[in-house]
């Protein structure tokens, strides 16, 4: 792994990321958003996921023909044999957006033979842009950020968030926010994955957990966990990537309050 090539892409990224954002806010609250449901009235995809999509994909083609990219609307595409693949979300936190919240991030990562070497997101409402590279640590806005120390999981406030198919299937987080619950200061639901890793790197949250995620949804963020000394595992199979990230003290306090294994109805 070459990491001064790893360097330039994460430098191209960053400012690709600003990019997107600014494909965000030419829409954001500002309607005529041309609204399609993907899985139900629970998932939807606007103008702006498409159109920042567009040009990330094209940014990649252009700059790196040969690498490989994965993203949320598009799929798989480019070169498929590359060592290198860019995994995409054009826009996380698409029901914020669509509801004039500001909790909406692009989300960009970066592969090497399937690991996780580079990660961004921008929020651009916010102004947050959050990057890590493997090794060099964690930022927001160009500043070393790290995961909370706080020690005692009474005084944790965490995050979590729900399947989009929770009108269907009954194994949709409820019996893990029951569980949680009373153990902790308080939840938040801020509806934006990428955003809530990157709130566990920077202190903002203590931990977080949601399950039925994709690798677009955390492909940038778990990284830039990892890189500010937090702790992350998938603690299901079979209900998509299931996520529980913590900072390290509160790591092993939260993880064991999470069902491993499927709700029934």
């Amino acid at each position: 792994m070459d990491i001064n090539y790893i360097d330039s892409l994460l430098l191209e990224a960053l400012s690709w990321a600003r990019e997107a954002g600014a494909v965000h806010m030419r829409y954001f609250r500002e309607g005529h958003l041309d609204i399609k449901s993907k899985y139900g009235e629970s998932d939807i995809v606007t103008i702006a996921d498409r159109e920042s999509e567009k040009l990330l994909i094209a940014n990649i083609r252009r700059a790196h023909p040969e690498h490989a990219i994965l993203s949320e609307e598009s799929g798989e595409c480019g070169a498929g044999e590359s060592a290198y693949r860019w995994v995409i979300d054009p826009l996380d936190g698409t029901t914020n957006f669509n509801q004039g919240l500001p909790q909406f991030a692009v989300s960009i990562g970066l592969e090497y033979e399937g690991q996780v070497v580079a990660g961004v997101v921008y929020a651009p409402y916010l102004d947050e842009l959050f990057h890590a590279r493997i090794g060099s640590g964690a930022y927001l806005n160009g500043n070393p950020v790290g995961t909370r120390p706080n020690a005692m999981l009474s005084r944790a406030v965490v995050a979590t968030g729900f399947p989009v198919d929770k009108d269907l299937n009954p194994d949709n987080n409820l019996d893990n926010l029951a569980a949680v619950l009373p153990h902790v200061r308080d939840v938040r639901r801020l509806g934006s994955a990428a955003l809530d890793l990157c709130y566990v790197a920077s202190g903002f949250l203590d931990g977080y957990w949601e399950l039925n995620l994709h690798r677009w949804d955390v492909a940038a963020g778990l990284l830039i966990v990892s890189e500010a000394g937090g702790m992350a595992t998938e603690f299901r199979t079979g209900r998509g990537i299931s996520i529980c990230a913590a900072s390290a003290p509160i790591y092993p306090q939260l993880l064991p309050l999470l069902s491993t294994a499927p709700r029934r109805g």
